[in-house]
C-alpha cells in the first residue's frame, strides 16, 4: 500500500459526497468520499493510502486526461516479475510502488532514472490516518 502525507487544503460537499483536496509537498491531490470522520478538516496532516495496482503510470506524457492526481516521479527500481512487473518510485521524497503488466513495462520500454507521471483517480485514494500534531 502507498501511503503519502499530506495536508488538506480544501473540502467541498454536497449531501454525502465529498471532494478532498490535499497539498502533497507543492503538488495538489483530490479524494472522492462519501461520509467523512469528523476529524477530517482543513489544515488537518493525514496519511492517504492507494494500492500499487491503481497507480498508473505515464511517459513522456501530453495533454488532458480526467484523472485528477498526476504526480511527477522518477522510476528508482523496476523489478520484471513472468507476467507483471514492480515498478518503484520517488516523488517529493516519498516512495511510491505500482504494479503493472510486464507487457506494458516493457511496451513503454520502462528504465531507471525514467521521468514519469502517477497517475492515481480520485475515487483509489482514502485518508488512513489523521496525524495529530
Amino acid at each position: 500500500m502507498n501511503k503519502i502525507e499530506a495536508i488538506i487544503s480544501q473540502i467541498n460537499n454536497i449531501d454525502n459526497l465529498n471532494i478532498v483536496q490535499f497539498d502533497f509537498s507543492g503538488t495538489t491531490l483530490k479524494m472522492m468520499s462519501l461520509d467523512l470522520n469528523e476529524k477530517i478538516k482543513v489544515g488537518q496532516k493525514v496519511i492517504l493510502v492507494a494500492k500499487a495496482t491503481n497507480i498508473l503510470l505515464a511517459k513522456d506524457f501530453e495533454g488532458m486526461i480526467s484523472f485528477s492526481n498526476q504526480i511527477k516521479a522518477k522510476i528508482e527500481d523496476i523489478e520484471n516479475g513472468k507476467l507483471l512487473s514492480r515498478i518503484t518510485l520517488m516523488s517529493n521524497n516519498s516512495y511510491f510502488q505500482s504494479i503493472i503488466t510486464l507487457d506494458s513495462s516493457l511496451r513503454m520500454n520502462l528504465k531507471k532514472d525514467d521521468e514519469i507521471t502517477i497517475l492515481i483517480k480520485a475515487s483509489d485514494i482514502s485518508i488512513e490516518e489523521v496525524l495529530n500534531d
